[in-house]
């Protein structure tokens, strides 16, 4: 029986997979644990085999490379057009064979256990800063109720939490103090998990030449630096800056038809908490706009007096990504665009 396609339908402990010939029939169709899956593709030669981008599919996509298979990982909504009919696990899979055989497919490089590792670290820490956001905000919404508003901004919200505390004319009863107080131990016990998670963010950027010369980039510090190292790694996956700014969903969304092109608004597609990232970065440096004369803040000041704030943000943003990849990509450093003479 001659295989040269598997599609691999992924779940916790049991995985179906449909093997294809070389002219595209089905040759093989089982259902297989973990073990038995590494056991099979073990004694194959080398096979295309293909897989939705998901939990588990980075540490299994590396363990058929090593066996010497040419396993690739899919976006599944790419995969979603090739299923016929009805959904089941073998039509899953089926459909992911006939997926990972086509020459435009966009896959998703497999990650390193560091890169993992990283992203872990970031996603607990956005976590926790999550967290640290709804326990103020309950903070605020017990105040309110006995008729006590505070400032907008953590800072304040600190500041005067511990005066109310330990004023006992507060119209605060017995009760409502004692939550506040478990709910303030709450917020230190946040504050400090998040202060020691970019502690560690920053001594990796401080280790790790890419994201070193990425910190070079004007709004780019340790958070933004590692998570885009995390993501992309080298970024070799994209073949040119504007493949990863679409990534990110920071380029305009096309509805166009009849040869009639209509751009809207940014797609938002992508990684949603890296282009969060970048987009906070690209805030900080519009912020310091008129205290910049270089020609990125003349830039940006003449764009600022052509459109809304917003906008700027994001071509910022779209700016910085595309800077990020040749970066990345080409292993350079930055270089800061010079001034032009009038």
């Amino acid at each position: 029986m001659e295989i040269s396609t598997i599609g691999i339908d992924l779940s916790k402990t049991s995985f179906h997979i449909i093997g294809l010939n070389a002219r595209g029939e089905i040759v093989l169709r089982r259902k297989l644990s973990r073990r038995q899956l590494l056991q099979f593709t073990s004694n194959k030669q080398k096979i295309l085999i293909g897989m939705e981008a998901c939990g588990g599919a980075h540490f299994l996509g590396r363990a058929l490379r090593a066996q010497g298979h040419d396993a690739k990982l899919m976006p599944a909504q790419f995969v979603k057009p090739f299923r016929k009919s009805n959904k089941n696990d073998y039509l899953d899979a089926e459909a992911i064979a006939e997926a990972v055989q086509r020459p435009t497919m966009r896959f998703v490089p497999i990650k390193t256990d560091d890169q993992l590792d990283l992203q872990a670290l970031h996603r607990v820490r956005d976590r926790w800063v999550a967290r640290r956001t709804a326990v103020m905000n309950q903070i605020r919404g017990f105040l309110m109720e006995r008729g006590i508003t505070i400032r907008k901004g953590p800072s304040h919200l600190a500041t005067q939490l511990q005066g109310m505390l330990e004023d006992a004319d507060m119209p605060l009863s017995g009760r409502l103090r004692l939550l506040i107080v478990e709910l303030k131990h709450e917020w230190d016990q946040l504050e400090t998990r998040i202060e020691a998670a970019n502690a560690e963010l920053q001594q990796i950027a401080k280790q790790d030449d890419a994201c070193r010369r990425l910190m070079e980039i004007p709004g780019f510090g340790p958070l933004v630096s590692t998570a885009l190292v995390a993501a992309i790694g080298n970024g070799i996956t994209f073949h040119k800056g504007r493949d990863l700014s679409a990534w990110l969903g920071l380029v305009p969304r096309q509805h166009s038809t009849g040869g009639k092109t209509r751009l809207l608004g940014i797609s938002k597609r992508g990684n949603e908490y890296l282009r969060r990232m970048l987009l906070h970065g690209a805030r900080s440096v519009v912020a310091q706009i008129g205290r910049n004369r270089t020609a990125l803040g003349l830039w940006l000041t003449d764009l600022s007096n052509r459109t809304h704030r917003n906008v700027v943000v994001v071509a910022l943003a779209n700016k910085m990504a595309r800077t990020a990849w040749a970066i990345l990509n080409k292993g350079t450093t930055y270089c800061a665009p010079a001034m032009v003479a009038a």
